[in-house]
């Protein structure tokens, strides 16, 4: 049985440690999509630093139909925000490819994430912050993170929590119900998650948890993007050429 009470104050007791060994007095900095992960992250922080040490990042790309819900996150928790419309950057990457290299699909769904990431890098290290990454369990167990995009960070707080029980955080915080409920999408390709993924999260994180799901082809599905994508969890793989040390 998740306990969530004990949870969030681990929690707390975590981020504040991290803080406290690797940027005493610093301000932890997140891309805020309004989504139930950025938003349960957002009041972690808030809760173990001070909301006056916590900075969100909103990055539509043109326009973005939900960007109120980042809107009504900043709102409720009061921290400070700043707006960067990353569309131009987009654009301007694209266009300079090289017309015998146009992108790949993968490459043009993955290039906003990055970007997006590289601007909240940008925004940290001009206030002197820690990235917090916000992703969660569930999509890291099939891969549905952007490597070097929103899967980067300097800290991660929901890596091994699944999406019931990072929802089950938001409600005990009192975030409002249509952020911590609203449909998980990335923004940019009009579909929620699990449009993408082929199933929902409330399937997956029973098959994570107790290792039960009822559809057979389901089950392949997870499992087959289970292991393609357990290289994004791993560091990246080093040469060591075993060069003996003088004693």
């Amino acid at each position: 049985m998740f306990q969530v009470e004990k949870t969030v104050d681990a929690l707390v007791l975590w981020i504040q440690k991290f803080f406290e060994e690797n940027g005493k007095g610093c301000p932890a900095v997140l891309g805020i999509s309004g989504g139930k992960d950025s938003s349960v992250v957002a009041a972690l922080c808030a809760k173990a630093l001070g909301k006056e040490n916590v900075v969100g990042v909103l990055m539509p790309c043109g326009l973005q139909a939900d960007i109120d819900a980042s809107y009504d996150l900043v709102n409720h928790l009061g921290i400070r925000h700043v707006v960067i419309n990353i569309k131009d950057a987009v654009e301007g990457l694209t266009g300079a490819m090289p017309k015998e290299m146009p992108l790949s699909r993968q490459a043009e769904v993955n290039l906003p994430p990055r970007i997006r990431m590289a601007t909240v890098y940008a925004v940290s290290q001009c206030v002197g912050g820690r990235v917090a990454n916000t992703c969660n369990l569930s999509e890291d167990w099939v891969g549905y993170s952007t490597r070097y995009g929103d899967a980067a960070g300097d800290f991660s707080p929901l890596s091994h929590l699944t999406v019931q029980e990072v929802k089950a955080i938001g409600h005990y915080l009192g975030l409002p119900t249509h952020l911590v409920e609203k449909a998980p999408s990335d923004g940019l390709c009009g579909k929620t998650d699990e449009d993408n993924l082929g199933f929902t999260y409330a399937e997956l994180d029973r098959y994570i948890r107790e290792g039960k799901i009822d559809d057979p082809e389901k089950k392949a599905l997870i499992d087959k993007k289970h292991k393609a994508n357990l290289f994004k969890l791993q560091p990246m793989p080093s040469f060591d050429p075993e060069i003996p040390t003088i004693s």
